[in-house]
């Protein structure tokens, strides 16, 4: 497949629409990390994104609407603090999980009869979809299990020849995916942490939100028979192709553990690379984190040794959840 290098211009988003109009795939920029679109109603095309990511079937889309109001092509029935985090969140990285229209495909639910929606903060992603008339299935724009993009360039080593046209946009500003909240429940359920935290959603609603148990480190990766109801849940994630090791512990101390690591493995003939962020530069870590991991990959890496960052914190949580699943939850505790 000749793959349709577009700028981020109007025509080349008209393009791009079109294409996402005849069930073709388009990856293009958001806030967050690129996405890989496809219209959400047309079953063949978003089998397609399957296909190009080599994405597990049950492992469910988040469908991007351009308007807070489109909502109401994907769910029948909006309740109070639904609409509250519109209000609040959108457009912006917040994801809602919320019970499905017959007219939703099960393909693009994974399986599900809840579905994923956001309206992405980002003109690029807005333009496509207003202009494609569709509602846009778009998980992140890489190969299933690969650091998420969020450069042009990280789209294209992984999806040049795989997809119909690659909008070829801004860095992403945020650079981790969005914050996933499953409102089907009686209690807020943070299923995929991300930069809009916990603290956040509680101070909107005056209400608990709670954390999906399978986002607890001491969990590990949910087993074989476990239902993901959001991207990033059950598969191994994010993973670089060089080995991955977690240095967990008192500041100082994973400094001198990761440097020890690092001379003892050179030694050896590796070649290490260092994942450090400052202390409590969480908004960093999270813009950069996926970047690092890809940077890394194109240098050749074999060994990546990353110092953890503090979990209390609600962005750094959600580091920490990309952080862990990347290294197959390959933790050295000091």
């Amino acid at each position: 497949m000749k793959t349709k290098i577009l700028e981020n211009t109007k025509a080349d988003i008209d393009k791009a629409a079109g294409i996402l109009r005849k069930g073709g795939l388009v990856a293009f920029p958001t806030e967050t990390v690129y996405g890989l679109g496809a219209n959400a109603f047309d079953e063949d095309a978003v089998g397609r994104v399957y296909e190009a990511k080599g994405r597990p079937s049950d492992n469910p889309m988040i469908v991007h609407i351009s308007r807070a109001s489109d909502i109401g092509q994907l769910t029948r029935m909006l309740s109070p603090d639904i609409v509250t985090l519109i209000e609040n969140f959108w457009p912006g990285p917040l994801t809602l999980v919320v019970k499905k229209r017959p007219e939703v495909p099960y393909r693009t639910t994974g399986g599900l009869d809840t579905v994923a929606v956001r309206m992405p903060d980002n003109e690029t992603a807005l333009n496509l979809i207003s202009t494609a008339l569709c509602p846009v299935a778009a998980p992140s724009a890489n190969l299933s299990g690969s650091p998420s993009p969020t450069r042009a360039q990280d789209v294209i080593d992984d999806l040049d020849g795989r997809v119909d046209a690659i909008i070829r946009g801004e860095d992403c500003r945020v650079g981790i995916e969005s914050t996933v909240v499953d409102m089907t429940g009686d209690v807020p359920t943070i299923l995929r942490p991300g930069i809009i935290t916990a603290d956040n959603l509680e101070a909107a609603l005056g209400k608990k939100v709670v954390y999906d148990k399978g986002l607890s480190p001491e969990e590990g990766a949910p087993g074989e028979d476990y239902k993901p109801k959001s991207p990033g849940m059950k598969y191994k994630h994010y993973a670089p192709k060089a080995e991955m090791i977690v240095v967990e512990g008192e500041r100082s101390k994973v400094k001198s553990e990761i440097e020890r690591l690092k001379t003892l493995n050179e030694k050896l003939g590796n070649n290490v690379g260092v994942i450090l962020f400052e202390e409590k530069a969480f908004i960093e870590a999270a813009h950069d984190f996926f970047a690092r991991l890809r940077d890394l990959d194109r240098e050749g890496v074999d060994l990546i040794l990353a110092g953890a960052l503090s979990d209390t914190d609600g962005v750094g949580f959600a580091v920490m959840n990309r952080m862990l699943k990347s290294a197959g939850y390959n933790i050295v505790r000091v």
